[in-house]
């Protein structure tokens, strides 16, 4: 199926009675990240729409609210498209998955890797769709309660606790971004405010699990 031009969508989408929407795109562009977001959800919502689903879960992040550029420009646009469709939702914010760090990490090469400059309160992917399903389950509520991780964390040494469990030699150089968005990432907002649930998987009991895939 594409969400994208429809294709496939109300076959597949017959008889569910909950749709949770995890689609992704990923892009520094504000201006592809909004088009993406806002097309995939306004097709996704028009399908469900018509198959009678009773619920639209989309997948969100925690502490956006004020940093409308970049990737979180689309993320905040399909929050909007999704108040304003006529299926009945619920926008679940979470932290950024513990796996963030693991996919920036395969994305550059070389024994130097530059990590923005981010605070956050990474959460295991594996939790967080756990508590997707609870939202589903728990029926339409407009704005979910937050769910981040267990605990403070920096980007940079969450890249270099990896490296080293890894066994890599690579150095992990933190630096700041210019603009809204960087200043956003430096912030704190990531990291989510009260009230919010947090998961219990930290970061190094992640590493230490099947879901991590070393990175060299």
């Amino acid at each position: 199926m594409d969400v994208i031009t429809g294709a496939g969508l109300r076959t597949a989408l017959a008889g569910v009675d909950a749709v949770i929407d995890t689609t992704n795109l990923t892009t520094m562009s504000a201006r592809r990240s909004r088009e993406f977001f806002e097309t995939a959800t306004r097709t996704l919502l028009k399908a469900g729409e018509e198959a009678g689903v009773g619920h639209h879960i989309a997948l969100s992040i925690v502490g956006i609210d004020d940093l409308d550029a970049s990737y979180y420009a689309g993320k905040l646009a399909q929050e909007r498209a999704v108040a304003a469709g006529r299926v009945p939702y619920s926008i679940a914010r979470t932290g950024q998955f513990h796996e963030f760090a693991e996919q920036l990490l395969s994305t550059m090469r070389g024994p130097v890797v530059l990590v923005p400059r981010t605070l956050l309160r990474s959460v295991s992917a594996r939790e967080a769709g756990g508590h997707l399903v609870d939202v589903a389950e728990a029926g339409p509520v407009g704005r979910a309660v937050d769910f981040v991780g267990p605990e403070d964390e920096r980007l940079a040494d969450l890249v270099r606790r990896m490296l080293a469990h890894d066994g890599s030699r690579r150095r992990a150089v933190e630096l700041g971004l210019p603009g809204l968005y960087g200043r956003g990432l430096a912030s704190g907002a990531l990291r989510g405010t009260p009230p919010r649930l947090e998961g219990e998987t930290t970061f190094d009991d992640w590493l230490n699990s099947e879901d991590h895939r070393p990175v060299g």
